[in-house]
């Protein structure tokens, strides 16, 4: 009973351990297994489904007590805070422990007892516990300021171990045992996932930054932010706790990358490298599983049942599970070996059997494009109705530029027909009360002729945007056969399709080789747990266990052929692999390229549909902004022209004006010819005589007979007086 109501502290631990103990030498003594004469019937709730589970085996006890030493290291783990160092290593000694009650569980007893003991859950809850055990290690770590490098590596491990707890709870086999609760514990182990990479590549980014590869800080900090942020979209639900955490660490990322970023685009200019070029970073196991050993004396306390059944059976059966166990870590070893290869190699070849081709894609249209071509088909006028506004559009466009020219062709021509003026008369005085009518329309037009020069590239992109999706729209809008006319299909010859063909035979081996190596790993752990051999040594003597041991142990010998087989077969697949994947390569880039063309026209077109709104709606926008500016011009050009005739009305005037200031014209007489200047008049001679009979009338005055030169035979050169002054 103290047992089943065990306190959740050390206490508790303490009472499963000792009550596991006993049970264990209790089973050496009685025959009380399943089919055994003493078996009683042993029930216990199962913990996912609430039913009650009931076998005759004393094991299934045992089992169960595992089950829930586990279990409550685990609790005992999460309720510290970890806030403090010794919290910190409590926390990570009880997840170990934890873990390793799941290991032994999951190594020595049955998987058949119920659902929450089978081999995939056991497996989910070891990589659980040793995920949560690393993160303390982690914790301290980053207490302890390590060096960026190790935390990044301590980050990492904690990314594979949530990693093989997500493969675990991705199985089918689990999802059907866990019911609801999967996707949930998936949803949150992915959020861990996702956060503790970003805590690696934000160290690893730390350590770029110790060793001055700026460039490398800047993908780090990037690929961190771009983890975190899909940690924050998978923690929607999860307590505040965990909010606020995210929400801290998007402080410090987002710094950091904000500040790495513009640091090297303005100081550094180092190249960004690629992420997948740079190396991958290790994870570092610093925790492990911590065994359970049942007969420990420390633990257990004194054999209850030591005057039952001697002891000397019991040591040998333990003996011969020692090298069942033995035999077993030779042999996963050898398997974890080859795994390990095998999956590097696959994940560098980059080659998955489910997209290896995919042909099939290329003969329908995609669902997303079929649903923009059924929404046009009921809107049959889409690209008339966008035509129709773009025509309106420039129509209104070319009204306003007319106006515009007219108005400033109108000001340009009374400028000089000013100028002109000011070049005769000289600076002219403007009329009185005249208001400064051109002034303001010119300085209204410069202001019009600015928003249409800015109204004016947008309008050139708005047409430029309409040319690049109209075609779409129509395609869209037509025959799905011309759609599909349009979507790039690879072409391959005979040759090509038979590479494939035989790339996808040897992915395919891969992976019957992959599941006979896990069928056979499974036969031999269940052959394991099943071999009881506890009779016989009863009846055996101590001096031929040993020879007992090996004659028991040779049953496992041709499951262990086969497996050396399928291990040894492993090189030649993959090099058959390498040789099909060299083939390959031409047609796998154009299978590439294709498929890439084939996603650009795909999005191309989707895009033509989503810019279609946007189209009419700026089209509407720059009518109204037109048919604004239309009358506006107009009213403007009505107001140069009367400003332009007012103005040419007042030249008019100051022409007139100094025309009647001109003196009239008088006559004129030829000159007199010059006397020689060798002649003289003597006194009271005939000729002086004559000469001084002319009265003073009869002499031309000045002005009057002979005209002064003039600067220019220009009629408006009457206005000399004027022009000379101005000259001056």
């Amino acid at each position: 009973q103290s047992a089943v109501s065990v306190p959740r502290d050390f206490e508790g631990c303490s009472t499963l351990r000792k009550y596991l103990g006993q049970l264990h030498f209790l089973q050496s003594r009685i025959p009380m297994g399943a089919g055994q004469d003493a078996a009683v019937p042993v029930t216990w709730t199962e913990i996912f489904s609430g039913k009650a589970v009931t076998h005759e085996d004393i094991k299934y006890e045992q089992a169960c007590v595992l089950y829930n030493l586990g279990a409550l290291h685990s609790m005992l783990g999460a309720m510290d805070k970890r806030v403090s160092e010794e919290g910190m290593k409590v926390s990570c000694t009880h997840f170990q422990c934890a873990a390793g009650a799941f290991t032994y569980l999951r190594d020595h007893f049955p998987h058949s007892y119920s659902v929450d003991m089978s081999h995939q859950i056991l497996s989910l809850n070891i990589n659980l516990m040793l995920g949560q055990a690393q993160e303390c290690l982690l914790e301290k770590s980053m207490l302890d300021n390590r060096k960026s490098f190790l935390v990044a590596r301590i980050s990492a491990q904690v990314v594979d171990y949530y990693k093989e707890a997500c493969r675990a709870l991705e199985n089918s086999e689990t999802a059907s045992l866990l019911g609801k609760i999967q996707k949930d514990w998936k949803k949150l182990v992915q959020m861990k996932i996702y956060y503790f990479a970003a805590v690696a590549h934000l160290h690893m980014g730390k350590q770029a930054e110790e060793q001055q590869k700026f460039g490398e800080r800047v993908i780090y900090f990037q690929s961190a932010l771009d983890k975190l942020n899909e940690a924050i979209k998978l923690a929607k639900g999860q307590p505040e706790t965990v909010q606020e955490a995210l929400r801290f660490t998007m402080d410090v990322i987002g710094g950091k990358y904000n500040s790495a970023k513009k640091d090297n685009d303005f100081i550094y200019h180092e190249a960004v490298p690629a992420l997948d070029t740079l190396q991958s970073v290790k994870g570092a196991p610093l925790v492990k599983a911590l065994p359970v050993n049942p007969t420990d004396p420390a633990v257990t306390g004194p054999d209850i049942f030591a005057k039952l059944v001697p002891m000397a059976a019991h040591e040998a059966s333990s003996l011969y599970s020692e090298e069942k166990a033995k035999l077993l870590r030779d042999v996963m070893a050898k398997i974890e070996a080859k795994n390990e290869v095998l999956d590097q190699f696959m994940d560098s070849m980059q080659l998955d059997p489910e997209t290896v081709d995919n042909l099939d894609m290329y003969n329908h249209i995609p669902p997303v494009l079929m649903e923009k071509c059924a929404a046009l088909s009921v809107r049959p006028d889409t690209v008339r109705n966008l035509v129709q506004s773009m025509q309106v559009l420039s129509g209104v466009f070319t009204d306003v530029e007319a106006s515009l020219k007219e108005i400033r062709d109108l000001l340009e021509e009374d400028e000089a027909q000013e100028q002109k003026l000011q070049e005769l008369l000289g600076r002219v005085p403007p009329a009185p009360g005249s208001p400064p009518g051109l002034a303001e329309v010119s300085k209204e037009c410069s202001k019009y002729l600015e928003l249409h020069e800015k109204a004016s590239f947008t309008n050139t992109e708005l047409h430029r945007a309409m040319n690049l999706h109209l075609g779409n729209l129509r395609l869209l809008g037509g025959p799905l056969e011309q759609v599909r006319a349009a979507l790039p299909t690879p072409s391959l010859s005979e040759d090509d399709k038979q590479v494939l063909q035989n790339l996808k035979r040897i992915l395919a081996k891969v992976q019957e080789m992959r599941d006979q190596r896990m069928s056979l790993e499974q036969q031999l752990r269940e052959m394991i747990q099943k071999d009881d051999i506890t009779t016989s040594l009863v009846t055996t003597d101590r001096s031929e266990m040993k020879k007992l041991f090996e004659e028991q142990l040779r049953k496992y010998d041709q499951l262990k052929v086969y497996l050396e087989q399928n291990l040894a077969a492993q090189e030649n697949v993959l090099k058959a692999l390498t040789d099909a994947n060299v083939k390959y390569a031409a047609v796998r880039k154009g299978l590439a390229e294709v498929e890439h063309k084939w996603n650009t026209t795909v999005q191309t077109l989707v895009a033509s549909y989503e810019a279609y709104e946007d189209l009419m709606k700026k089209s509407q926008e720059g009518k109204d902004f037109y048919t604004d500016l239309e009358g506006k011009a107009a009213k403007l050009l009505e107001r140069a022209r009367a400003a332009c005739q007012a103005s040419q009305a007042h030249r008019q005037q100051l022409l007139e004006r100094e025309l009647k200031k001109q003196p009239p014209h008088r006559p004129t007489a030829p000159k007199p010819p010059l006397q020689k200047k060798g002649l003289e008049l003597e006194p009271g001679g005939p000729e002086a005589a004559d000469l001084g009979s002319l009265g003073l009338p009869d002499l031309a005055q000045p002005g009057e007979g002979l005209r002064a030169p003039r600067p220019s035979d220009d009629p408006l050169s009457m206005l000399d007086p004027l022009w000379t002054l101005n000259k001056a």
